[in-house]
């Protein structure tokens, strides 16, 4: 079987990959509460975690629920790859399975996934010239934030198996999520419609969050206080922020190419994939990813708002002081769910017919 043919048979075999995770993670939490090496919460485990919802957490109480809840988890994703459309335990199992899915993916991840891709593009690019400084990669991608990632195939993992166990027990089309009677919502123009808001949404917000940055680089410091607009000036941390502005000013263009022809359709200006159809994965995976980790990292920005314990290094950040580090992203979880919802109209009306059902 091809690798293509294997993607696109992902409802087949999501359930048992949540099983294998779950049950994987939880032989992790078992570990854990032997004592062993490499647990990835807590201060005492991840001394720069102080952002994380787990910072918290210790090694002792946690590990074991890890444990209990990786068994439970590998149970339920087989019971669901065998569920019946008429079984009592239907909803358990989907509530169990979302709610594992949103707190894997978006709540246990912080900022830092979102800093280390959004990064990364720089790093590479930088590191023959040692800007914007000499990096150990460990320095950079610590075990903690590799567990995030981990923590997120887990969440993607979930969700999956969620959204085939829905098809399947609903009687639709468990390859495409079709039935009989298609909701007018995912109509061609309902999609297109709803799907231009999304997009619009999803370009405001980090075009904003770029504003900001890009007057700090040259020389104003937009809702800042002169103190701290000093500081980070005289540590290049601006141009830094500058850099991560340009890279969200190019997401805001592709996110343009959701409702464009050039997103579905190469333009001719592309060299050797001119004129040809955007691969429909090409899209989806990547702009559903992003979705996932903006979600996440502006989550975070809004629990440590409502703490009161968002800083830049010793200077207070709050909703009257040094707003502008704070506002752009307190608008991420919107730009997250616009980006979501915009993906989802993309692949709705982008899809075609199905190889499985037929249906269009």
């Amino acid at each position: 079987m091809g690798l293509g043919r294997w993607v696109r048979r992902w409802p087949d075999w999501a359930a048992y990959a949540a099983a294998v995770w779950s049950l994987g993670y939880g032989a992790s939490g078992l570990h854990w509460s032997a004592g062993g090496a490499g647990f990835p919460f807590g201060l005492a485990h991840d001394p720069a975690g102080t952002l994380s919802v787990l910072a918290n957490v210790r090694r002792e109480t946690a590990a074991p629920v890890i444990a209990v809840l990786g068994l439970v988890g590998g149970i339920v994703a087989v019971a669901m790859r065998r569920g019946r459309p008429d079984s009592v335990v239907r909803l358990p199992l989907l509530a169990f399975a979302w709610v594992a899915g949103v707190a894997l993916a978006i709540v246990i991840p912080d900022f830092r996934v979102l800093t280390l891709v959004a990064y990364a593009p720089i790093i590479i690019l930088g590191a023959p010239f040692d800007w914007p400084a000499p990096v150990d990669l460990l320095d950079v991608i610590p075990w903690p934030i590799v567990n995030q990632g981990i923590c997120i195939v887990g969440g993607l993992a979930w969700a999956a198996t969620a959204i085939a166990y829905q098809r399947r027990t609903r009687g639709a089309c468990v390859a495409c999520g079709r039935a009989d009677i298609v909701p007018h919502w995912q109509s061609a123009a309902a999609t297109r419609r709803w799907g231009t808001w999304a997009v619009a949404v999803a370009v405001v917000v980090p075009l904003l969050y770029a504003l900001t940055r890009w007057a700090w680089a040259l020389g104003f410091p937009l809702g800042l206080t002169e103190k701290l607009y000093r500081e980070g000036q005289s540590v290049g941390l601006w141009w830094r922020g500058a850099a991560l502005a340009t890279l969200a000013i190019g997401g805001a263009v592709l996110t343009a190419g959701l409702v464009r022809p050039w997103g579905e359709v190469f333009p001719r200006w592309i060299p050797f994939v001119a004129g040809r159809r955007v691969p429909h994965a090409l899209v989806v995976v990547p702009a559903t990813f992003v979705a996932v980790i903006v979600t996440a990292a502006g989550l975070m920005f809004v629990r440590m708002s409502i703490a009161g314990t968002f800083k830049l290094g010793d200077n207070p950040v709050t909703f009257t002081e040094n707003f502008g580090a704070l506002w752009p992203e307190l608008l991420w979880p919107i730009w997250g769910v616009a980006l979501g919802a915009a993906t989802l109209a993309y692949h709705y009306r982008t899809r075609g017919s199905c190889a499985t059902c037929g249906r269009e």
